[in-house]
């Protein structure tokens, strides 16, 4: 655990102490695509089936030194009316993660859960608004299980599976 003095200054993690620090959060990456408007706002008022929406969940990690991590979370939001596309959107949230002193089971659980858990209520406020600004009905993504998703990875990559984090 990190010490904090009386004046607020951070004097670094106690000896011996993992410590976990939110660095900073951005937005890398994002992108909308409406490519078959404004056509799709007028098929929108004749659709014979229900929407389709295809949602791509990746993440990566990447060491930046001194116990530095970028985590990306990448989602891809893909809604089809009639087989056709009716938006796509797309945002790549980061954040950068201090993450010392921990076991490498526990620090890859840090990485694979507990991090994109943070990062994701951001990037679904993005997409939401995206899609909103687009010119389409409002669209909230449900809570994902990261923690689920991460066991789901492990029990994979344990059998000889290729290892990525989707859904």
């Amino acid at each position: 655990m990190a010490e904090i003095t009386a004046n607020g200054q951070n004097n670094g993690p106690a000896a011996g102490q993992p410590t976990l620090v939110l660095q900073k959060i951005y937005v890398k990456d994002v992108s909308f695509e409406a490519p078959n408007a404004p056509q799709i706002f007028q098929e929108i008022g004749e659709i014979t089936e229900a929407p389709q929406v295809q949602l791509n969940l990746t993440q990566r990690a990447t060491g930046l030194g001194n116990d530095l991590y970028e985590v990306v979370l990448s989602l891809t939001l893909t809604c089809t009316i009639n087989e056709r596309t009716a938006y796509l959107a797309e945002v790549h949230q980061a954040g950068l993660f201090g993450i010392a002193g921990f076991t490498e089971a526990d620090h890859a659980g840090i990485i694979g859960s507990y991090c994109p858990n943070l990062l994701f209520p951001y990037a679904r406020q993005i997409i939401s608004g995206l899609v909103q600004e687009g010119g389409f009905p409002p669209f909230l993504l449900q809570p994902i299980n990261f923690e689920a998703l991460y066991a789901e990875q492990q029990r994979r990559v344990a059998g000889g599976e290729p290892h990525t984090l989707n859904s």
